[in-house]
């Protein structure tokens, strides 16, 4: 009995110690906590004690920030809660540097995003990003109340490097005014799908912003002469070239870029990456893969014709990652053996709703070897053959690789 009482009143007296160094903790270290805990949590914590609160309020807290932006009934994403932002743009729109509104497929979400821009008058962002999570919302939005919340934005950061706004309604005049105060900064611009913009605007930004170093836009807006602004002596050199080539409406005619542009490209730049997303209908590829192109990164989210894959072994020389979705019955054989000879810095490919024979299949891998570093094959690509069965695939193929190897039984991506 004492025994158990005695040790009972010294595990209190610790517990009574232990809590006493909780609200001393070092602001640093609270900091440190609070950065890994979710919006919410952190706002129930900053009610404990006023050394807390002090914490919750610090500006190295509020320089990255995510507004999620939600209707409660349609949504499955939790939201920023509307009070806790008008506090924050209060106190912290200051602090604010690297910003992301995450918007889902409800217009009053896209409307909420555009008023917490224009009130974002003092703030000096570096990054900011506006995504849909589910259709394009802020294409919903009357065009100038868009384009004002963000105009706040580009006015006032004037050092904005990264900057992501697919699927908006942002338009020439507003990326003059972007360019007008953040020139000096830009590195990163990602604007695929924003039908407003014409090709002189995104001249403009090239033009203009010499530390570009990211870009990503829809095919439309790409030209020859965009090509010859980014290779001017006078610009860094671009890394990252994103191309998306969609098809608004079947029959679509797409306009050719010539070789002499991108040779210039590649001159100017010779390492940079140009990835390629093509969402076309069969007969609309015949302006592509006619003369040579420095792509390097290939993605056929739509169904690609085994003439069209042909020509991609003629002509994508800098080929290193391929990714085809879909394609008819007629097996591949001789365009992936192609390809493994001629695009000798080919080290990913993903093959899915298409069919190659198993054999074909081993001696693209055996010509390609361990410099495969990603293979991603649907079993049902793969089709036996005299040589061999889908039993014996993995072991042959693995032998090649260097690596062991099965291939896909659902879709990866």
């Amino acid at each position: 009995g004492p025994m158990k009482a005695e040790r009972h009143k010294n595990f209190n007296s610790e517990e009574e110690e232990e809590g006493a160094h909780w609200e001393c903790l070092p602001q640093e270290i609270l900091l440190h906590i609070f950065q890994y805990l979710p919006l919410l949590d952190r706002a129930y914590a900053s009610q404990v004690c006023r050394g807390w609160n002090q914490a919750f309020h610090m500006p190295e807290l509020w320089r990255c920030f995510e507004f999620e932006l939600n209707q409660p009934a349609s949504s499955y994403l939790k939201a920023t809660h509307p009070e806790l932002i008008k506090q924050i743009i209060k106190r912290h729109s200051n602090h604010l540097q690297y910003v992301s509104f995450k918007v889902d497929s409800s217009r009053e979400s896209a409307e909420a995003a555009c008023d917490i821009l224009s009130q974002l008058v003092n703030c000096s962002l570096k990054t900011l990003g506006l995504i849909s999570t589910a259709r394009p919302s802020f294409m919903e939005l009357p065009k100038s109340h868009f384009i004002s919340a963000l105009t706040v934005v580009f006015v006032n950061s004037k050092s904005l490097s990264s900057l992501k706004i697919d699927d908006t309604p942002v338009d020439d005049p507003s990326l003059k005014v972007l360019v007008a105060n953040n020139s000096d900064t830009l590195k990163l611009l990602k604007m695929s799908s924003c039908p407003h913009v014409s090709p002189a605007g995104i001249l403009c930004v090239a033009d203009q912003c010499h530390g570009l170093r990211e870009l990503a836009l829809n095919y439309h807006l790409l030209s020859d002469e965009l090509l010859i602004a980014l290779s001017s002596e006078k610009h860094v050199h671009l890394d990252h070239l994103r191309i998306d080539v969609v098809s608004e409406n079947p029959g679509q005619h797409f306009h050719t870029i010539k070789k002499s542009s991108w040779d210039a490209m590649v001159r100017h730049s010779p390492k940079f990456n140009l990835v390629m997303y093509f969402f076309l209908y069969e007969d609309e590829f015949g302006p592509f893969f006619r003369d040579e192109i420095p792509v390097t990164h290939l993605y056929f989210g739509r169904s690609v014709s085994k003439d069209v894959l042909g020509r991609v072994g003629l002509t994508c020389p800098r080929l290193v990652e391929l990714v085809v979705c879909a394609n008819g019955l007629r097996p591949l054989d001789e365009e992936l053996i192609r390809i493994a000879q001629r695009c000798t810095q080919l080290s990913a490919i993903g093959l899915g709703e298409c069919e190659v024979s198993c054999s074909a299949f081993v001696e693209f891998v055996k010509m390609c070897g361990d410099r495969l570093t990603q293979l991603s094959i649907m079993e049902e690509v793969l089709v036996p053959d005299h040589r061999y069965g889908l039993d014996d695939i993995h072991w042959e193929v693995s032998k090649h690789l260097g690596r062991v190897w099965f291939p896909d039984m659902m879709p990866t991506w």
